[in-house]
């Protein structure tokens, strides 16, 4: 007689009977950390390639560009991993850009790197598409000479690299407090969740635009400065794309974040867009329309 099969608990995989394995908890998730910034502008042209329907460029200033060194402590509700660090310290370096959606200007990570396996799987869920790769950058303290201070004079410097190869690095030069630490970042993230189907040229089994924000801010002096900023060519990545024009500006801030979930904007699953075979030409979808407070689109 067949035994009855166990109950697989976790919310993202490996899921187990008794659920331990699982590599992350269930939000909500929180972060605190230290953020490098250097914002910067481009050409508006290589901004729009990055923007998949339905997606636009932002109306204002569309070709600017935010470079992101973050040194993050993260948890589950629970804290368990305050007590073990090496599951709750982790490091990445994202760019951003805005675009437009229904009217609204929203903030998008286009390249982003982490350093922990558990922080790129947590791309996945919220929409952010993370690679691995080696990210540091200047810790601040307040004694001795191997660290810089939060205030003016401060040098803060970041580098990243992927496969062996540098892609980027920065340095900030503190000058004086200001009102936030850039625009770029400053709105909710719109992400596009992608799953490929099983079935080999089956095209994807998700397909999705997602909101994501944060549930819960908390932000210490926010400093601003002078920075210079140098990307790098590789042939596996296109962070180097995004040549670096006027610089905009570089700033330092410390924050604590709660992340809680987000909701979908436009779900393309299901859809004749989404089941087109890989290297078949799509064409634009159609105009969503709102249905019970959700956008959805029409087939």
């Amino acid at each position: 007689m067949a035994r009855n099969s166990a109950k697989m608990t976790g919310f993202f995989y490996p899921r187990t009977a008794t659920g331990q394995s699982s590599l992350l908890p269930a939000p909500p998730w929180y972060y605190s950390g230290d953020l490098l910034t250097v914002e910067y502008r481009t050409d508006p042209a290589k901004v729009a390639r990055l923007l998949p329907a339905p997606l636009e460029l932002a109306d204002s200033d569309p070709g600017a560009v935010a470079l992101i060194w973050a040194d993050w402590q993260s948890c589950g509700a629970e804290g368990d991993e305050m007590l073990d660090p090496v599951r709750s310290q982790y490091r990445e370096c994202f760019a951003v850009i805005r675009c437009r959606f229904d009217r609204r200007v929203y903030s998008r990570c286009v390249f982003i790197w982490v350093d922990t396996d558990f922080a790129l799987v947590r791309g996945l869920v919220q929409g952010y598409p993370k690679k691995l790769g080696s990210i540091h950058q200047s810790r601040p303290h307040p004694f001795g000479r191997a660290a810089p201070r939060i205030g003016p004079g401060g040098v803060f410097a970041g580098t990243l690299s992927a496969s062996g190869r540098r892609l980027a690095q920065a340095v900030v030069t503190l000058r004086e407090e200001c009102e936030t630490n850039g625009f770029v970042n400053a709105h909710p993230m719109a992400h596009h969740r992608w799953m490929p189907s099983i079935v080999k040229d089956g095209g994807d089994s998700l397909a999705e635009l997602v909101f994501s924000g944060s549930a819960n801010v908390e932000a210490g002096p926010a400093w601003c400065g002078d920075a210079r900023l140098e990307l790098f060519e590789s042939p596996t990545e296109e962070l180097a794309d995004l040549e670096v024009g006027e610089i905009i500006g570089g700033y330092y801030r410390q924050v604590g974040v709660t992340w809680d979930g987000g909701h979908v904007l436009a779900s393309l699953t299901g859809t004749r867009e989404a089941r087109k075979p890989r290297g078949a030409a799509r064409s634009k979808p159609g105009i969503p329309a709102r249905a019970g407070g959700r956008i959805t689109r029409r087939v």
